[in-house]
């Protein structure tokens, strides 16, 4: 089974010809084995087309697989992410009698025994899972979604065949390392089998939930857990527009300026005030409430992907971008190496050098023409020729940003990002060293100083008893570095003479034998001495490293 999805993974990337996004510079033997995809034409389509429309054909997997991909535009260029930021779950349902099985097995009931009424048309289908709506008891109207059967099995074996075509890309390709391509799949591999737990989805929903609650925000769909399982979760059923069916939000007259800001709103405040973002706000998983068009609040659905930060990421990431706003260069390569996000030994002036030349030429246009995301998504590129690791956290609140500033302009294409975004920062920042604030984080700590401070005394006793153990172990050691760079040194001055000697002895053996023509002969075959010298040193090279 699996050398035959093989054989029809290679027909899909010959049909559409993705070895053209493979580098010019291949090893011989990798052209040689792509050398049948020329057999096919070329289509006359981009080349992020072509791999979207080769993971559309390739099912499922590869669909979740090319969303993933999309997420990276630290990895992935961005033609090839504006393509793939495309693909939609336009999958084929399974039956409703496996559907209804499914549920009655993790229920433990009869769907007649847990529901008043149930849609046998799913809403909608997915790549891993499927929804169906349907009336509890009690008359509240909810949604059961439902992970497709077998996927497990499906995903485990695409994701053995990725791993194995992205190990054989890193090794072979001269920009494998550079790509990170395992790194990809398996940061795919995690991303699917969490979205394959909904109980992991309803927690996130139950957590964003709590955030927003009361809010004129955000409006989170509650989760019923005594109806919910690791492959069924039953939550509330909500009304609304998609956020992008711009007829029916004209149609009621929606604010769509308000409806543009609170999405920044929403944004900031859940990396920020929280530390816990939607990390998968494309347009699908978003509606306006139909409540109060002039006050429009959000609805957010599918919480499978959520991030966090660090509060020093998030402290230096606010920081880095107020810094930005103030094309304050200095400060922000500063914060990068104190951050630790670029090695300590890079020299701040370059890095600063390199950051004011890229972001120069775009702070020159006003700033509602400018990409807050893209700026941010520029910085991290140019910290990575510096580099700078790729941080995940950063890269995932990177494309939340790319999806809420795409959909804001989208809704009021004069949004200027950076008006909303620099108070707020200015603010939090102001609040996190606000004394209440100290106070609080004071309170929340003092348990586990109060827990420890018993500890404190018997903790410095005994460091002051070790510190003669370890003043000793300090000259134990020092004493042995000692000896071992003495004996280094007598090693080397030992293999200088060897050399020397070897060398003296080949040359001097060369001319003697200038008088006896039978043993120059059979000693050297007409060598000069200068190959003869280049043979004895290559041998006693292979002696001393033995």
């Amino acid at each position: 089974m699996v050398f035959f999805r093989l054989l029809t993974i290679l027909r899909v990337f010959a049909r559409y010809r993705l070895d053209k996004l493979l580098p010019d510079n291949l090893p011989f033997a990798a052209r040689l084995l792509l050398i049948f995809f020329r057999l096919f034409p070329t289509p006359k389509l981009s080349r992020g087309e072509c791999l979207r429309r080769a993971c559309e054909d390739l099912g499922p997997i590869f669909v979740k697989f090319g969303q993933l991909l999309s997420t990276r535009p630290d990895l992935v260029p961005d033609d090839i992410v504006s393509e793939l930021n495309h693909l939609q779950d336009n999958v084929a349902p399974f039956s409703n009698e496996v559907f209804q099985r499914i549920v009655e097995q993790s229920l433990g009931a009869k769907v007649a025994e847990v529901f008043a009424s149930y849609d046998t048309a799913p809403l909608a289908s997915a790549s891993v899972a499927q929804v169906h709506t349907a009336t509890l008891k009690d008359g509240r109207d909810v949604v059961i979604k439902v992970i497709r059967p077998g996927i497990e099995k499906v995903i485990a074996q695409d994701i053995e065949l990725l791993l194995r075509v992205a190990r054989w890309v890193e090794n072979n390709t001269l920009d494998g390392k550079r790509l990170h391509p395992v790194e990809i799949v398996e940061d795919y591999r995690t991303t699917i089998f969490d979205e394959l737990d909904l109980q992991r989805e309803a927690a996130n929903g139950s957590q964003l939930r709590r955030n927003f609650l009361n809010s004129p925000l955000l409006y989170v769909p509650e989760v019923y857990w005594d109806y919910t399982r690791h492959n069924v979760l039953v939550m509330e059923r909500i009304y609304g527009i998609p956020v992008t069916d711009m007829p029916a939000l004209n149609a009621q007259n929606t604010n769509l300026k308000k409806l543009a800001e609170r999405g920044v709103e929403i944004f900031f405040t859940q990396v920020f005030d929280h530390n816990f973002f939607h990390a998968d706000m494309h347009p699908g998983n978003i509606f306006v409430a139909t409540q109060n068009p002039q006050m429009p609040q959000y609805i957010a659905v599918d919480m499978a992907i959520v991030g966090s930060l660090t509060r020093e990421d998030q402290y230096y990431l606010a920081r880095n971008l107020l810094a930005m706003f103030r094309r304050d260069y200095r400060q922000v390569a500063e914060l990068h190496v104190k951050s630790g996000w670029v090695p300590s030994y890079v020299r701040v002036e370059e890095l600063e050098a390199a950051i004011r030349t890229v972001c120069e030429p775009i702070f020159e246009k006003p700033l509602k023409e400018i990409s807050f995301a893209n700026v941010l998504l520029t910085l991290f590129r140019t910290a990575r020729r510096f580099e700078m690791e790729v941080q995940p956290q950063l890269v995932l609140l990177q494309k939340t940003l790319l999806n809420i500033e795409g959909l804001g302009r989208q809704l009021y294409p004069d949004l200027d990002l950076w008006a909303t975004a620099h108070p707020y920062l200015e603010r939090w920042l102001k609040n996190r060293f606000h004394p209440k604030n100290l106070w609080r984080e004071l309170k929340r700590t003092a348990p586990d100083w109060m827990e420890k401070f018993p500890q404190v005394p018997d903790l410095i006793f005994n460091s002051l008893q070790q510190l003669p153990q370890m003043s000793q172990r300090l000259d134990l050691l020092t004493h042995e570095l000692t000896e071992r760079k003495v004996r280094k040194h007598h090693h080397g001055r030992r293999k200088l003479i060897a050399l020397v000697a070897f060398g003296s002895a080949a040359y001097f053996l060369y001319r003697d034998t200038q008088g006896s023509a039978v043993l120059r002969d059979w000693l050297f075959t007409d060598l000069s001495p200068s190959t003869i010298a280049l043979i004895a040193i290559g041998l006693l090279a292979v002696w001393f490293r033995k």
